[in-house]
């Protein structure tokens, strides 16, 4: 089996030289915001984070490809890094600290492509959570001071925590009503956003999220995270992984249940 710790201690590099970015630049008056062709916001620091990882991987990994939200794929080959350099961009422009760096680490396997290293750094909120295939996955302050993730063992919708971003979307999709259910018949609902819902799984904090719309850079390392700490990933369609275009993920005891309410099978 393949050895991703030293891929682990280069990600954790990268997660370090953009935090030192993003937070230099987190609530800066003289902030440049752009909008995207999306109309998504990019800020300056977005792509100065992006630019500042693709130059560590140029030197560090030259042989491996790149995918980032910013400057799009560079290169080919077995392994490639996908890279959100600010995942929750809205929230870094209006100064809500739920943000994060999301770096990850795909390689071609029988199956396709195969997150296997993955981390996640919000520096506002002075968390990193980070997991490779084999390895299980960790919260801490570096891979020496680490505490090991394991998902709750909430075994009905009735107990569960559920998480989401937002509504947008799943009316766009015809799933809001089952949504609507699920926010009827489970314990409780949160709106936390962005990568956060997925670390809460691997902590054991809350028991399923799911989202309707979603770009393989922000699905990538949480995919690692939560699957390394004992939980499941997949698409609305049941898939394993982040190749659908949207994400459900879950303790795995729950995962059935709630693509009963938002998956494919539900709809």
């Amino acid at each position: 089996m393949p050895d991703y710790h030293d891929d682990l201690r280069l990600g954790h590099v990268l997660a370090d030289a953009a935090d030192a970015a993003t937070m230099e630049r987190f609530k800066a008056l003289d902030l440049k915001v752009e909008t995207k062709p999306d109309m998504t916001p990019v800020s300056e620091a977005d792509k100065n984070a992006e630019e500042l990882i693709r130059g560590h991987l140029q030197r560090a990994r030259p042989r491996d490809a790149v995918l980032g939200e910013e400057f799009g794929s560079e290169g080919s080959g077995p392994r490639r890094w996908i890279i959100d350099p600010i995942d929750g961009t809205k929230n870094y422009v209006r100064g809500v600290p739920v943000w994060a760096t999301l770096i990850a680490l795909m390689e071609r396997g029988e199956g396709g492509d195969r997150p296997v290293v993955g981390i996640v750094s919000a520096p506002a909120l002075n968390r990193r959570w980070w997991a490779a295939e084999g390895l299980g996955a960790f919260t801490g302050r570096s891979l020496t001071s680490a505490t090991r993730l394991q998902v709750s063992k909430v075994g009905s919708i009735q107990d569960a925590s559920f998480a989401y971003s937002s509504l947008t979307g799943w009316e766009e999709r015809g799933r809001l009503p089952g949504f609507l259910d699920l926010t009827r018949d489970c314990w409780r609902t949160r709106g936390y956003g962005d990568f956060w819902p997925y670390m809460m799984i691997a902590e054991g904090s809350v028991d399923i999220c799911a989202e309707p719309e979603l770009s393989l850079w922000d699905m990538a390392a949480c995919a690692v995270v939560v699957q390394e700490a004992g939980g499941r990933f997949t698409g609305l369609d049941g898939k394993p992984g982040p190749h659908s275009g949207d994400a459900a993920a879950s303790n795995g005891l729950l995962h059935d249940d709630l693509l009963n309410y938002v998956g494919d099978a539900g709809h």
